[in-house]
């Protein structure tokens, strides 16, 4: 199955998020791609919607290929690709995706406050994953704040990843999950990329609420 776009496959994975929708969740998109999936999704659930902050680290002279990734407290996943990576290279690669994290904290914030996920029920939105570095960086950093439940929603993944994920996650839910795996871009039929003027326009639109009183 191909996604027409991210659209297509954000209704699709909101519809088997729907037992969610009256427990007042958070869904924290990843930036870029994964932002307008999540405002669908937050939509369709009446949530409320966040980013959460990670980049991943690309392998030297290869750098589509992930080798782990940071999320914005410094804390670095490494997958087994950082195998015979030397440190030098992961320290430099680790500071120049933080300073894209901090121009992007600074880009995001004044339009709209992190909303803290301590006793949330909690959704981590990715477009989809390969090595599921960021996707994993981003599943500890929001397990380190204390959810209620985490789960994990996304397109497409390959099985090994998606037992990665599950390891880390409470739920995972995956629209599809071929053995043929390549790239995420393949299984979408427009993957164009997303920009942070939209990103900004999409966080404008979703001001943190309060919980529902009892």
């Amino acid at each position: 199955m191909r996604f027409r776009d991210r659209a297509h496959a954000a209704h699709l994975l909101a519809a088997r998020l729907v037992g969610y929708r009256g427990t007042h969740p958070l869904v924290l998109a990843i930036p870029r791609g994964a932002v307008p999936m999540g405002q669908i999704i937050a939509e369709a659930l009446d949530a409320e919607l966040d980013v959460v902050l990670v980049r991943k680290l690309g392998a030297p002279d290869q750098p589509e290929l992930a080798i782990g990734a940071v999320d914005e407290t410094g804390q670095l996943y490494l997958g087994r690709h950082a195998r015979g990576v030397s440190a030098a290279y992961i320290a430099a690669e680790k500071a120049a995706q933080l300073a894209t994290i901090r121009k992007r904290r600074a880009l995001y914030t004044p339009i709209h406050l992190p909303v803290d996920p301590a006793g949330r029920i909690v959704i981590v939105v990715d477009n989809g994953v390969a090595t599921g570095a960021s996707l994993l960086a981003a599943l500890r950093a929001v397990r380190a704040k204390g959810p209620a439940k985490l789960v994990a929603a996304m397109a497409v993944a390959p099985p090994e990843t998606l037992d990665r994920i599950a390891a880390e996650a409470d739920e995972v839910v995956c629209l599809q999950a071929p053995a043929d795996f390549y790239a995420v871009g393949q299984f979408f039929e427009n993957f164009s990329e997303v920009s942070d003027a939209e990103v900004v326009g999409i966080l404008r639109e979703h001001h943190p609420h309060p919980a529902p009183a009892d």
